[in-house]
């Protein structure tokens, strides 16, 4: 794989505007309206969300992420996707790059809600 080019330079004030933090993987559902989404319950230690992802053809088995702790966008807002509502965005690594995704993981437990940055 060839690198992609860095995208243009951000500012601090554009990097502070997300709110990326750690969560648990609970459960991974099929979404039925879909062939690529499933849904995640997430806990984020004060709560739980509903998070849509399009990992559903990327793993034999999307169930085998339950457990993992892994980064997620938590400020974006609600959307609706196969009739099903996402709180949030699941954080990987690859799959812009033509590669077979991965989660993008803390290196060691983190309290759940820890924020990255």
């Amino acid at each position: 794989m060839k690198p992609a080019e860095i995208k243009p330079p951000i500012t601090m004030e554009d990097l502070d505007k997300l709110d990326i933090r750690a969560g648990t993987i609970l459960a991974v559902a099929e979404v039925a309206a879909s062939r690529k989404l499933v849904k995640l319950t997430v806990d984020f230690g004060d709560h739980r969300r509903s998070i849509l992802a399009g990992i559903r053809t990327e793993r034999e088995d999307p169930g085998e992420i339950v457990g993992s702790q892994a980064l997620f966008v938590v400020n974006l807002p609600p959307r609706s996707m196969a009739g099903e509502q996402s709180e949030g965005m699941l954080f990987d690594v690859g799959y812009a790059d033509g590669q077979t995704p991965v989660l993008a993981i803390t290196e060691k437990p983190v309290p759940n809600g820890c924020r990255a940055g």
